[in-house]
């Protein structure tokens, strides 16, 4: 299985809270919901049904996650949140248990993460889809587990927050695969690491 990662992120690297003003306040964070402005249903939008329709799989973190399933069970009937619905979930979590969980989802312990991750990536299968969950996505790529980056890069500078970018030091190179920009300005953009780009999937 591909691990594919997914992120709205503003200019300046900052992935936090883009849904809305009480998804993400850690750190005093007042800017959530920073995207509304820059979503289409088209360019942004469809770069994500694209990457959940690939996905035979979805990773989270728990913060996003509970976000998350307290979200989309509520909008059955359209077809992007029946495909988001109906896919299995791997949570990453030191403090949930397997009680805690629904939403079709299965827990992997965070002191084990590493391991079940790598485990699920040399499983057959299409893609891991990776949504949101900063902390999980950083550790991914200090891990080199990371297949494919899709960013959503929104004309916007919120001034600080959580980013899914390593700070250990670490040199990366990734390969562009395909660009595209909104008629809002967001700029679409694929990346994979240098040492497996290839031609982008039709």
């Amino acid at each position: 299985m591909r691990i594919v990662v997914s992120e709205f992120i503003s200019l300046d690297g900052v992935v936090q809270a883009p849904g809305g003003p009480d998804e993400d306040r850690d750190g005093g964070f007042a800017h959530g919901g920073w995207t509304h402005p820059f979503f289409d249903p088209e360019v942004v939008g469809g770069a994500f049904a694209d990457a959940v329709s690939r996905a035979d799989g979805l990773l989270f973190g728990r913060r996003t996650w509970q976000t998350m399933a307290a979200a989309w069970p509520g909008r059955a009937g359209d077809p992007f949140a029946d495909r988001m619905n109906s896919l299995p979930k791997h949570v990453v979590s030191g403090s949930l248990t397997e009680a805690d969980l629904t939403w079709n989802s299965a827990l992997i312990p965070a002191d084990k993460a590493t391991a079940r991750i790598r485990e699920l990536r040399a499983a057959e299968g299409g893609d891991l889809g990776v949504l949101g969950s900063p902390t999980l996505v950083r550790s991914l790529l200090e891990e080199g587990l990371v297949d494919e980056l899709r960013l959503m890069v929104m004309p916007v500078l919120v001034g600080g927050g959580k980013s899914i970018f390593p700070a250990d030091g670490g040199l990366r190179t990734l390969h562009l695969v395909s660009s595209t920009t909104s008629p809002a300005g967001v700029l679409v953009s694929t990346y994979r690491p240098a040492a497996q780009a290839g031609p982008a999937a039709p």
